[in-house]
């Protein structure tokens, strides 16, 4: 029997899981991606886009070249999901599914807080990087305020590599002495779900940037006019350019079809990631996933909104929906290991890595900072970025590159 399987999504998440289902299952069966976006925009490359270190067109690509050949893509908005008919409808067109998987990530919502929107920029779009970068450009100094608005976030590293590569940024113009860069998050400490042995490893990468880091300040409004942040433990303070992380949310489709759980984010199983909803899998930035461990009284760790999570999580949702297409057995599961690349300016970074899911708090661990780390995030960058169907022989051409630039002898 033919069986179509619809992903929603043309992120990390869902191209991966695309490209692995159509890999395994016969071209009789249909595997359709739904995105609104033509061009792909890797975001891990947004910070680097910002610094001036990448040009738009280094990080972009069209998505039909990341997908492999037998892939339908549809370019549209999801407007609605019908569990029950097992339908969604497009702004192109209605479409019915056998299996669904949900990979809508995690909508921007800066309108959430009173003066955001019209008084932050953001690295956290393509199109808010490349007007931050252009501002950059035309400051010469000033108080620079990086503010986490709200929880959770995606990339839960990216705010504070964002400040540490604006600090090198400034530092590589001789403008060090003319900013004052400052870290203003609700959080307690630096990645606080990664446990306080990072967090101080964290604080301390900062502090070596010379970066201020101030812990459970949560952002309550914004005078634009005023250039005055407000905060709820009554603090105020004023800014000269202010980087935002905006609120998150889940897209309007999985809210109203009742995906969702009083947090606003789709619970899955944290192992299989099927839904309550028969034939619906959530991977990536649009779940919520609970891990040991607390941050907070009777308030349970969530697994953190990460690249690295959703391309696991898909792997596995693959390997289970080609198992129910073709009646086998599967064993998949999702682990929790995880792993990031923290960027540090000056071609650094360090590398933190770990199982979320370990009792009785999530083990992670930080890496030294060195620039082999910071080559390994060059290296994916350029082979996430190349056509689906030339990645093996790039990647190899790309590290051997790589190892002569950096001196890193590497066996392949």
């Amino acid at each position: 029997m033919k069986s179509t399987i619809l992903v929603l999504g043309g992120g990390i998440g869902g191209m991966v899981a695309a490209n692995e289902i159509r890999r395994q299952l016969p071209s009789t069966h249909r595997v359709v991606v739904v995105e609104k976006n033509a061009q792909h925009a890797f975001a891990p490359s947004f910070l680097w886009l910002m610094t001036g270190d990448r040009e738009p067109h280094q990080i972009r690509r069209p998505l039909a070249g990341l997908l492999r050949r037998g892939v339908e893509q549809v370019q549209a908005e999801v407007l609605g999901i019908d569990p029950v008919r097992r339908t969604v409808s497009t702004s192109a067109a209605e479409i019915a599914y056998d299996h669904l998987i949900v990979a809508l990530g995690a909508d921007l919502a800066p309108e959430a807080i009173p003066g955001l929107a019209e008084a932050s920029q953001t690295f956290f779009t393509f199109e808010g990087a490349t007007r931050l970068r252009d501002t950059l450009k035309s400051l010469s100094g000033g108080r620079i305020a990086v503010v986490v608005s709200a929880m959770p976030y995606k990339c839960p590293g990216a705010p504070h590599e964002g400040a540490m590569l604006i600090a090198d940024y400034f530092r590589r113009r001789g403008l060090s002495s003319k900013v004052e860069i400052h870290l203003f998050t609700p959080e307690s400490q630096p990645m606080p779900v990664a446990g306080p042995q990072l967090g101080e490893a964290v604080r301390g990468m900062l502090h070596a940037k010379g970066i201020d880091f101030h812990p459970l300040h949560k952002l309550t409004s914004v005078d634009g006019g005023a250039r005055e942040m407000s905060f709820d433990n009554g603090v105020r303070l004023g800014y000269d350019l202010l980087v935002a992380v905006p609120p998150h949310r889940a897209p309007r489709a999985a809210v109203d079809a009742g995906l969702t759980n009083q947090a606003g984010w789709i619970p899955v199983d944290p192992q299989t990631l099927r839904t309550s909803q028969d034939g619906v899998y959530a991977i990536g930035d649009v779940t919520a996933i609970p891990i040991p461990g607390r941050w907070k009284p009777d308030v349970p760790l969530m697994l953190p909104k990460a690249g690295v999570f959703a391309h696991a999580q898909a792997e596995v949702v693959a390997q289970r929906i080609v198992a129910e297409v073709t009646g086998r057995s599967c064993e998949a599961a999702f682990c929790g290991d995880g792993y990031c690349m923290l960027e540090a300016g000056e071609d650094l970074a360090g590398f933190a890595f770990g199982n979320f899911f370990a009792e009785p708090a999530p083990n992670v661990q930080l890496r030294q900072i060195g620039k082999a780390w910071h080559l390994g995030k060059v290296l994916f960058e350029k082979w996430w970025l190349v056509p689906v169907g030339l990645r093996r022989s790039a990647i190899g051409w790309a590290m051997k590159a790589g190892g002569r630039l950096y001196g890193i002898p590497l066996n392949l």
